[in-house]
């Protein structure tokens, strides 16, 4: 059994909390919002996932110092853009205990990964990555999952794998940090021009060409960046890639299928309710595929539907008149 400190009450860091809290483990969350923090703790109910049941042995709380206090590990599950934010505001509270990033994405500002954000506020800190694809609707509801834990501690593997492992999830490990950072970050934007594909009524043959495609631009600047070939055709690339493409609980996939219909990119957020992280990352995407040098020219495109005004459909004739190509 481990004392957990889960900061982020939202969808995901809900159900790692559940899964946790199943498993045995004593779960404190750390909320911002006072009216989330009773709803969890007086009627063990979360809003984001309304067909789960909160188990008692999870205590929510708005400060930080009690989420932390006793804890054998962090996990950060807030959206990529308030990662430097928050963490500067529970910092002084890690002391030694390893922090586990669960969030996907880039801080848009540094084009930093988040386990860079994280070392550069705490250069001692003992950070891991926590990825693969998983819903947490899925998860919450006990639906098997597998996962994977990056550290260069291997201490956290077995931390990680001795609380999160049952007949409901499994955790395999890797020290390729950056290899699932990126795969985590990159996918969210794939995902999205899926979405796109299917708002405008295209097929299984586009949205393969789109996965398939798509792993290489996610692969190559991957690659670039510091991350290992194998990693991105595994849990945190082409699994995730795959779970996050096709589903419907996908809010990234659906935000995209809401521009393909035609709806403006402030009605997408609007409608999906939640933060989008495709949509915060795709011009950091963009960015150091240039800084890199490296083709890829579906990122290239959706950056030009959500920043240039190019509609959808000429998108995709772009895409597919495009100059004569190796599949290498």
């Amino acid at each position: 059994m481990k004392n957990v400190a889960i900061i982020g009450s939202g969808s995901w860091g809900m159900a790692l909390a559940i899964c946790l809290a199943n498993n045995g483990n004593n779960v404190k969350v750390w909320s911002f919002c006072e009216e989330e923090r009773d709803l969890i703790n007086n009627e063990k109910k979360c809003k984001f996932l309304p067909e789960a049941q909160i188990p008692e042995n999870i205590e929510c709380t708005t400060s930080f110092e009690e989420a932390i206090k006793g804890a054998d590990f962090i996990l950060h599950v807030t959206p990529s853009k308030f990662t430097r934010e928050t963490f500067n505001k529970y910092k002084q509270y890690v002391g030694h205990i390893p922090v586990i990033i669960c969030s996907k994405g880039f801080e848009k500002d540094t084009l930093q990964t988040l386990d860079e954000v994280i070392k550069d506020e705490l250069p001692d800190a003992k950070v891991g990555v926590l990825t693969g694809p998983s819903h947490a609707e899925e998860v919450a509801l006990g639906v098997p999952t597998v996962l994977v834990v990056a550290s260069e501690h291997e201490e956290i593997f077995e931390m990680i794998q001795d609380a999160f492992m049952s007949n409901k999830m499994r955790i395999y490990t890797s020290k390729d940090v950056k290899g699932l950072e990126l795969g985590g970050a990159l996918k969210n934007i794939i995902a999205f021009c899926a979405g796109v594909a299917a708002g405008i009524g295209l097929g299984d043959n586009s949205f393969a060409a789109l996965v398939t495609r798509g792993l290489g631009e996610i692969s190559r600047l991957g690659v670039a960046l510091g991350g290992k070939q194998e990693t991105f055709y595994g849990l945190s690339g082409l699994g995730d890639l795959i779970v996050t493409c096709l589903s419907e609980h996908s809010r990234n996939r659906k935000a995209g299928k809401l521009i393909g219909q035609g709806k403006t990119l402030e009605e997408a957020k609007k409608e999906v309710g939640m933060v989008i992280e495709s949509i915060d990352n795709i011009d950091v995407a963009y960015e150091l595929g240039k800084r890199n040098n490296i083709y890829m020219p579906i990122i290239e495109t959706v950056y030009n539907v959500i920043y240039n005004g190019l509609e959808p459909e000429k998108a995709v004739e772009e895409l597919m008149t495009k100059s004569k190509k190796s599949e290498q």
